[in-house]
């Protein structure tokens, strides 16, 4: 290939700068060069409604994207009606509303909503909600509903919401429900329910029901109920109801317990329903009842027992049942009856 004159060089290179001048004047009065329309093709620069491929440093009073929109940087606050349809690239894509596949290479910037498939290294979030297979590197958060497939290298967070399969290496909360598959490395915690499968490696909590296949490395626990199959290294707890299988490496209690529950130190309630058997005592407060089954080495009922009891030492103050141990206490029973050895019962 010929080498250019000295001459020829000097006059390409002040063509090419008058070019650019006049390119980038009216670039800075139309805010966008369009080829080969003003709607659709090929855009460079802030263009409000475009279809096709768009390349712009920062999104500005944008109102509608459809194709592909690769910025450079996250848009400004006076974007907040964008609507964008597409694949969204860049460093921190964002606008108002978020639809298709969006990559962050930092994070993904929603000011109201994203949905379809979003993945970015560090984190994303939305004012509103973020729907969809969701992908972050540390945090995930939206300000409404989380909803689809969410994974985030730290943490998870909805104002209202987490419905779906929720991963979280940390942890994972919302400000009412998690339902579905809810997996927080550290804990899981709802202000209202939990429903589904719940795991937390420390522990699981929810303000109101916790209902489905619940497991928390130390302790769970739901201000109301907690139903269904109930797994605690520690201890495991309800305001109202604890109802299923509950196996707990220490205690498990709740008003009314109900169902096959299994601990290695302690069972309490008010009202037991079914077999409860601990390691160290099954115990109801005073006046409640035990209907069914109890085995452990003391069981301490303070109220009414209607069913069978077996341990070391047992104890009801009134018994519709059958009391076996070496040491048998039905308090209500006539003088000479009231402590037996081996066979216990109402007299």
């Amino acid at each position: 290939m010929p080498r250019m004159r000295p001459k020829a060089r000097i006059t390409a290179i002040i063509a090419f700068i008058g070019l650019a001048f006049v390119m980038g004047r009216g670039l800075v009065a139309a805010q966008s060069l369009d080829i080969p329309s003003k709607h659709w093709g090929l855009s460079f620069g802030n263009s409000s409604e475009f279809t096709g491929l768009r390349f712009n440093f920062r999104d500005s009073r944008v109102k509608r994207i459809t194709g592909v929109n690769v910025t450079l940087w996250g848009p400004r606050r006076d974007n907040e009606e964008a609507v964008v349809t597409g694949l969204s690239f860049g460093p921190l894509p964002g606008g108002a509303h978020l639809r298709g596949v969006q990559i962050g290479l930092l994070g993904i910037i929603g000011m109201k909503s994203i949905t379809g498939v979003s993945v970015a290294p560090l984190g994303m979030g939305a004012d509103e909600n973020v729907i969809g297979i969701n992908l972050a590197g540390l945090g995930l958060g939206a300000g409404k509903g989380l909803r689809g497939i969410n994974i985030a290298g730290l943490g998870l967070g909805a104002g209202e919401s987490i419905v779906g399969i929720s991963l979280a290496g940390l942890g994972l909360g919302a400000g009412k429900d998690v339902r579905g598959i809810t997996v927080g490395g550290l804990g899981v915690g709802a202000s209202e329910n939990a429903i589904g499968i719940t795991v937390g490696g420390l522990g699981a909590g929810a303000g109101e029901r916790m209902i489905g296949l619940n497991v928390g490395g130390i302790g769970l626990g739901a201000g109301k109920k907690l139903v269904g199959i109930n797994v605690a290294g520690v201890g495991a707890g309800a305001g109202d109801l604890l109802a299923g299988l509950t196996i707990a490496g220490l205690a498990a209690g709740s008003t009314e317990v109900r169902g096959l529950t299994i601990a290695g130190a302690a069972v309490g309630g008010q009202n037991l329903v079914g077999l409860h058997i601990a390691g160290g005592v099954v115990h109801v407060v005073k006046d409640g009842f035990l209907r069914g089954c109890a085995v452990s080495p003391f069981n301490y009922v303070r109220g009414t027992q209607i069913g069978l009891t077996i341990g070391i030492v047992n104890y009801a103050r009134t018994v519709r049942g059958v009391q076996l141990g070496l040491v048998n206490i039905v308090r209500n029973n006539p003088r000479g009856l009231k402590v037996l050895p081996v066979f216990n019962t109402s007299f």
